[in-house]
């Protein structure tokens, strides 16, 4: 018979070993579908390579791409660490984006950048907040599965987003497909680099993750949130008041990802569209899984899946790969993370 024991301790080589070789493991797969539809591998992984690093344009792209990926990352990192379920980091991202554009618009508030800046990333980050508080209530108070009711406010926020772009947030400018009115000047976030998208909000992104780590890893709420989520039933009997932890860590995580849609607003679109966010907030989760859940590891994490979305493009182009390779790249990388992790975790005896 065989069983799986958890190991008491996990060395740091298996810890950064297991995503790795995943990431490895996942190429190694990927690699058989390129072969198949009649591109050479290497040369592929190369041309994808070239796409995300090869130019100062596309290397501003993926630096760009990587922000709203860390935030996400970052907010399905800390509710899964209190086994708060988060899926709902999507509606989060559009909520947030939505109550930026509202904020900063010419009928918002009036305030010069150096505070108007700060205040609509606040806005977007309470509004994230808001969001998750919900299903956060339903679970404390009736049970209710907050899997379920987080995935399904994706889509209630997604119409929601649409009714008000197409209505009271409407731009009168805009023709064609509707967009939210712009927010103005002083709202847009600077540029790290001249003549690029790569804005301010990377460095937000990367601070929060630093900060992240900080409080997880030194105060008592990190302390409190971690025992919350490996055994509720201990910290509970221990002191800790799961009820006020739970709603700190929906707080953290729901305003993190409606930071993320507040950032894109204010950093490269300027306003809102039901297809402002190409999946940010489900991509998250991949990215939290890939970094185990640690906060610094989401940062390496995003800029890998940042790395395959954005060169899979120019790969595509040069040799006919089509470019959704980099969803199964990143799918295989999940996976493959889950099998090592367990395996780092885990001895199996017989």
């Amino acid at each position: 018979m065989i069983r799986l024991d958890r190991r008491a301790h996990v060395s740091l080589a298996a810890r950064i070993g297991a995503p790795i070789a995943a990431v490895i493991v996942a190429l190694a797969l990927a690699g058989i579908l390129i072969a198949l539809a009649g591109a050479p591998v290497l040369e592929a992984y190369r041309r994808m390579l070239i796409g995300a690093f090869g130019s100062r344009l596309s290397i501003t792209e993926t630096l760009t791409r990587t922000a709203p990926l860390i935030l996400t990352g970052l907010a399905a990192a800390v509710a899964f660490r209190a086994r708060l379920w988060n899926i709902g980091a999507e509606g989060q991202f559009l909520v947030g984006a939505l109550a930026a554009a509202a904020l900063g618009s010419q009928h918002g508030l009036h305030l010069p950048a150096p505070l108007l800046i700060p205040a609509l990333m606040l806005g977007g980050a309470v509004a994230g907040a808001l969001l998750l508080l919900g299903p956060l209530m339903l679970r404390l108070r009736f049970g209710v599965d907050e899997v379920v009711t987080t995935l399904l406010l994706n889509f209630v926020a997604l119409l929601f987003v649409s009714m008000m772009i197409e209505g009271v947030l409407k731009d009168p400018l805009a023709f064609g497909w509707p967009q939210s009115v712009p927010v103005v000047g002083d709202a847009l976030l600077p540029k790290l680099l001249p003549r690029s998208r790569l804005h301010i909000g990377l460095l937000v992104a990367v601070g929060l993750a630093l900060l992240v780590a900080l409080v997880q890893a030194r105060t008592v709420f990190g302390m409190e949130s971690r025992a919350a989520g490996l055994n509720p039933a201990a910290a509970r009997f221990a002191g800790i008041g799961l009820t006020r932890i739970l709603v700190l860590v929906a707080c953290l995580s729901g305003g993190l990802a409606g930071l993320a849609g507040a950032i894109e607003v204010m950093g490269v679109k300027g306003y809102v569209t039901t297809d402002l966010s190409p999946g940010f907030g489900y991509t998250g989760i991949v990215v939290a899984m890939l970094a185990a859940l640690d906060p610094i590891g989401v940062v390496f994490a995003a800029l890998f899946v940042a790395t395959m979305f954005v060169g899979a493009d120019s790969m595509s182009r040069a040799l006919g790969v089509p470019s959704f390779i980099a969803d199964v790249i990143v799918a295989l990388s999940l996976l493959a993370m889950l099998v090592a992790l367990s395996l780092a975790n885990y001895r199996i005896r017989r």
